[in-house]
Formats: C-alpha cells, structure tokens, sequence
C-alpha cells in the first residue's frame, strides 16, 4: 500500500533540525574568540529586562539594518502557539536590588523573541551570528541581546548534536561509508564511547524484582515536590500514583501527538529504532522517586524525542513555573537534566535572564538541581554552571548571583565503582558527583491509551513457541517490563535532587525561612555524597 504522503511529509517536517552549529576556526578565534555554538541562525532573543526604551535597541535595530536586514516581532499567532506565558510583575525591591547588579535592567524578566528578515536587495541571508560578532568587534555592548541558543537532554551517548563542531560527525552527513563510525565498530575513536553501547552503559532493556520503593518506606509527615522539566513522563505503576500532571500543567509543550513518552519513534527512518530522547523524563523520574518514593513528582515537557529544545521555550516554562509558585503551587526542588553551551560565557553579550528566573525560583525556596553535561570537558555548560565556582571564575562572571536564593547544585556522574565516569563534564563550576552509569529506573511500560508500546522494530536472535506459549531470547529495545539501564549526567541530576527532597521531608516545612531550609538539606545531602 502506498504511503500517504501527509504522513512521510508531516515525518520529515519532524526531522528538520532546530538550528545549526556554528563551527569556530582557530583563525575565527584569534580575531574573535567566540566558541561553537548551536543556534537558530534567523533569530535574536532580546531580554524584556531591557526596559522598551533604552538606546541598546535602536543600535540593534541600526545594526541589523546595516546588513540588509529588519527585526520582527515574533508574530502573535506563533506566541499563542507556543502558549507563552505573560512577563512577571515584581516588587520594587526585587528591582531595585537587580539594578545594582545589572544598572541596565530595569524591566520585567523574560525575554522577546525576534526573527531577521532580509529586506534590501541581494542581501545575505540573515544570520543573528553576524549581527553579534560585529558588535563585538566595534566594542558595541548589547546587554540583554543575544542568540537563540538549541539546548539539549543528556543521556551519554548524547542527544546533543553539538558536542563536536560537525553535528554529524563526519564530512558526511550520513555517517561515513563506515557504518560504524570507526576502523573499530565496538569501541570507536575513544574509550568513553563504550558507555553510549549496550551492555556497556547504554540504553538497554533489564528485570527489576524488588518492590515498589514506595511500598518499602514510611510515608513522611510533609510530602516535597520535585519538577522536572524533560521529555514529560510516561506510564509506570511506580509513578502514576505520584505524578502529579495538574499543578504544572499546560506550561510547555503540551500536544499528545509528539510526546516522546507515548509515541517513542517520531523521528528518523522508517527503521523501528526508539528515538535517542525518547522515555528519559521517565527515568529521570524513576531515580527520583527511587530516592524519594513519597514525593510528588511534577513532570513538564520542553524537549522532543530527539532531545533538544530552544531557549525560548526554556524561558517560558520557567516563567509559568513561576507565576504557579508564586500563586501558591508548592515546589521544593527542580530538576533541570538538560543544558546548553554558550559562544562567550566570560563576555558581556551573555543573557543573564534565564540566571535571573532561577534566582527568583531559588528566592521562593526552590533548590535547583542541574546535569553537568557528558562531553568529558572543563567548559562550562548552562544552566549547570549558574551555581558557585571553586575557585571563582578569572575575573568573575557576566551573572551575579547575590547568594540569598536556595542553592544551584551542578551534579557530574559517577560509575558503579565510586569513580567519575569518563563522560561526565568536570571544573570548579560541578559541585558533586552521583551515580550516574548503568543505572537502573523506569521506562514507559504498556501501551498508553493513544499512544504506541515503548518498543522498537529490533528482533530477538531467536524465538521458539511451544504449545501457546512465547518463547524467545531477550528482545533488545522492547521496554514493556518497564526498567532499563543508561547512562549520563541527566541521571546523576535526579539522583541528588531526589535526596534533597527526602532530606526536606525529615523536616516538615514549620513556616520558617524555606530558603535557610533548603540550604540545611543540600549541606546534609553533599556531605553524604563526598564521604
């Protein structure tokens, strides 16, 4: 039967990538030492804490016009598309406070986004790149202007396409006239890649018969609430009883039809394979409740099943995150298992305000939980690098943050020995290591109503019926039992952020400072760690 072709055209829409690598030479560098990056190429973010009227967005609009170039508001049916939530009023103190950190930021945290348009004749395709390097190299500072950065979940072996300056890497998109990537089809080109295999560390099908951690402990007298802004969350009789999908609800990406965790083969070939995303906010909140079997679990859906998101839908769902909060929803830790890396994180055209919606999220209480990355580097990866350098970074930071928020932990992941996977990212800006390779959680299990069984098109190596009865050998990426072993610093995050909330429910919230509160838990919950 032939094909529908609103079906393999509505596919292949899916499979366009989000945005580009920009790809840095050392020649590039030496003239302006920006690094590579993954950007949507045709916009601009511009932080709302730029107040409408200062002069910085008259130079933008100059700039942008010297290249043939207009700036256009996001149109509002797109806005109501992507369900933006509203910009958040705050006391004059909060602003005040700011404005001696940052004499600039005078408006409402959020940020607007812009597309570039050609308008002059034969002018380059737009690229907010450009507009970019040449403010920096005419000294132009644009506080609050910046990229629309393409950020990533990571499960090693990782959804991020940038972790090498070509996505795909290799001159050939395709993946070489090697299958395998490597003389070597087992290992690759370097150690670490073992992890991303499996029966080495990556995503692979296992039993678990022990019982629900639930069952096995006491209910505390406080329950904690942990959100996790991931892929969403599928179905598991460990988690249906504690995820909680009505709080948070509505912020983020909300369509059934593209939900990784129901539907786990949306992208790439007709081939059967589960997407490399797909069932990771169910993990994630599997080893949270593994650490924290009472608490309420508050999933939120941003990435898709290839794992990536943009900034702008980072922002927004921490902006409705906020508004709940501060409404009365109650959330003591977010999880943010996900990250970003920025083109010039020690320069003045680094966007503080997704820094800036976390304080706020850390003032009401909040303990941020954040994976270090897994591309074994010292650079520092966003949002996990908010939290406090040890030492500093060399002549501080483009973000402040006054220290009266609960805490940011960064969180790197350690191997089933004690000792750091080879993966993890690692630098003064990652706090504590947690296990994080060939861990055990939850994958969806079933088949939801309307959605797919979390299985893929692989086979068992043999199958053998006797008298009704299925017999075969353990079939590779059918997920139905429920439980499967991975790897990454996505799964160290949750890990920590789980123990942090069993350490806040030893003690009920008495209408003290929730601040001082979170601060004794992670202390007691880090202690644990480096012991």
């Amino acid at each position: 039967m032939a094909a529908d072709e609103s079906n393999w055209r509505r596919r292949a829409e899916r499979e366009l990538p989000l945005g580009v690598v920009r790809e840095v030479t050392r020649d590039d560098a030496a003239l302006d030492p920006a690094l590579s990056t993954g950007y949507v190429p045709a916009r601009l973010l511009v932080s709302t804490l730029l107040p409408p009227d200062d002069p910085v967005r008259a130079a933008l609009e100059k700039l942008v016009a010297e290249f043939g170039w207009a700036l256009d508001p996001e149109a509002a049916a797109e806005a109501q598309r992507r369900q933006r939530a509203p910009r958040l009023p705050e006391p004059p103190e909060v602003r005040e406070e700011r404005l001696r950190r940052y004499p600039w930021a005078s408006g409402e945290p959020g940020t607007q986004r812009y597309r570039l348009r050609a308008v002059a004749p034969n002018a380059a395709t737009p690229d907010a790149w450009n507009v970019l390097r040449r403010a920096r190299e005419r000294g132009l500072e644009l506080p609050g202007v910046g990229l629309e950065h393409v950020g990533f979940v990571a499960p090693y072996h990782s959804t991020n396409p940038y972790h090498s300056t070509n996505p795909y890497h290799s001159t050939n998109p395709y993946h070489s006239t090697n299958p395998y990537h490597s003389t070597n089809p087992y290992l690759g080109s370097s150690p670490i890649e073992e992890y991303g295999a499996v029966g080495a560390g990556g995503r692979q099908v296992v039993d678990y018969v022990g019982p629900d951690p639930a069952a096995a402990t006491a209910k505390p007298a406080q329950e904690a609430v942990v959100g996790i802004l991931d892929t969403g969350c599928g179905q598991h009789d460990w988690l249906d009883p504690v995820v909680d999908t009505v709080t948070f609800g509505g912020i983020g990406r909300t369509d059934p039809a593209d939900d990784p965790e129901r539907h786990p083969d949306l992208l790439g070939p007709l081939d059967g394979v589960i997407d490399p995303a797909s069932g990771h906010g169910t993990f994630v909140a599997g080893l949270v409740h593994q650490k924290a079997p009472h608490a309420r679990i508050a999933p939120i859906r941003i990435a898709g099943s290839d794992g990536l998101w943009e900034e702008q839908e980072l922002v927004d769902a921490l902006t409705g995150v906020i508004e709940r909060v501060e409404a009365g929803a109650r959330l003591d830790v977010l999880n943010l298992s996900l990250g970003y890396y920025h083109e010039t994180p020690e320069r003045s055209q680094f966007d503080i305000t997704t820094a800036e919606l976390l304080l706020r999220l850390r003032r009401a209480g909040v303990v941020v939980v954040c994976s270090a990355g897994n591309d074994s580097t010292e650079r520092p990866l966003f949002p996990a690098a908010y939290g406090p350098w040890n030492p500093e970074p060399a002549g501080g930071a483009p973000w402040i943050d006054p220290g009266d928020g609960a805490p940011l932990v960064s969180v790197g992941a350690r191997n089933p020995n004690g000792t750091v996977a080879l993966f993890s990212n690692l630098g003064p800006w990652v706090q504590t290591f947690a296990p994080g390779a060939s861990i055990v959680s939850t994958i969806p299990a079933g088949v939801p109503k309307g959605g797919e069984a979390f299985a893929g098109g692989v086979q068992p190596v043999g199958s053998d019926p006797l008298d009704g009865v299925a017999r075969e050998t353990v079939d590779p990426d059918d997920f139905r039992g429920g439980f499967a072993l991975w790897s990454g610093t996505s799964f160290a995050a949750p890990v920590v952020a789980g123990l942090i909330a069993a350490e806040l429910q030893k003690h009920p919230d008495d209408g003290g400072s929730r601040v001082k509160r979170a601060h004794a838990a992670v202390a007691a919950v880090l202690e644990r760690l480096q012991r």
